[in-house]
C-alpha cells in the first residue's frame, strides 16, 4: 500500500484544522484553538488509489502551526512530504503576503513541483465568501487555486481535495515504479 504525507501549512487563524478535520472526516472543532507544533491526521480515502494496480493509499495530514516560533520544527516537519497545501485566509491582506513565505519554505526549498502545491483560500462562516481571485504574485499565480467555504458549498472543497489526492497519489506511485526501474536495470 503506497503512503503519502501531505502538510497543511499557512498563516495563524487561516482555517487549517477546520478544513482538515472537514476534509479528513475528523472531529468538528467549535472553538479556535491555535495548534501547537503540528497535529498528524491519518486517514484512508476509497476514492484514491494508485493507477491500475489496484492498491490503495494511507495518507498523513500534517496539520502544522502557524505561529513562527514553531519554525526550528519546520525542518523536520518537511522531512519526507508529498505534497503541500497553503490555506489562507482570503478575507486578510495579511495573509497574501505571508503564503509567498510559507510557500518559499515548504515548496521551492523542498523542491517540489507546482503540482504538488494546492492553495486554498478559506472563507470563514459569514464572511460574505467573495470568490474573486486574489492578485497573487508569481509564482504562486501558477499554482491551483480553489475556493473553500465550508458553509456555503463544502462539497466543492471536498471534490478539489480529491482531485489533488489523486495527483499526489500518481506522483508518488510514479515515484516509485522509478526507483523500482533503477533498482532492475
Amino acid at each position: 500500500m503506497l503512503k503519502a504525507k501531505i502538510l497543511f501549512v499557512g498563516p495563524c487563524e487561516s482555517g487549517k484544522t477546520v478544513l482538515a478535520n472537514f476534509l479528513t472526516e475528523s472531529s468538528d472543532i467549535t472553538e479556535y484553538n491555535p495548534t501547537q507544533g503540528v497535529r498528524i491526521l491519518e486517514f484512508e480515502n476509497p476514492d484514491v488509489g494508485s493507477n491500475a494496480k489496484g492498491t490503495g493509499c494511507e495518507f498523513e495530514l500534517w496539520d502544522c502551526g502557524g505561529d513562527p516560533k514553531f519554525e526550528s520544527c519546520w525542518p523536520a516537519l518537511m522531512k519526507d512530504s508529498h505534497g503541500v497545501v497553503i490555506v489562507f485566509n482570503a478575507d486578510l491582506p495579511s495573509h497574501l503576503k505571508e503564503i509567498e513565505m510559507w510557500y518559499s519554505c515548504f515548496v521551492q526549498q523542498q523542491l517540489l513541483q507546482d503540482t504538488q502545491c494546492l492553495l486554498i483560500a478559506h472563507h470563514k462562516p459569514g464572511s460574505g465568501s467573495d470568490k474573486g481571485s486574489p492578485s497573487l504574485s508569481p509564482p504562486l499565480n501558477k499554482l491551483k487555486l480553489v475556493h473553500s467555504n465550508l458553509e456555503d458549498d463544502p462539497e466543492e472543497i471536498r471534490s478539489e481535495f480529491l482531485k489533488y489526492l489523486k495527483s499526489i497519489v500518481n506522483s508518488v506511485s510514479e515515484s516509485r515504479d522509478r526507483e523500482e526501474m533503477s533498482i532492475i536495470t
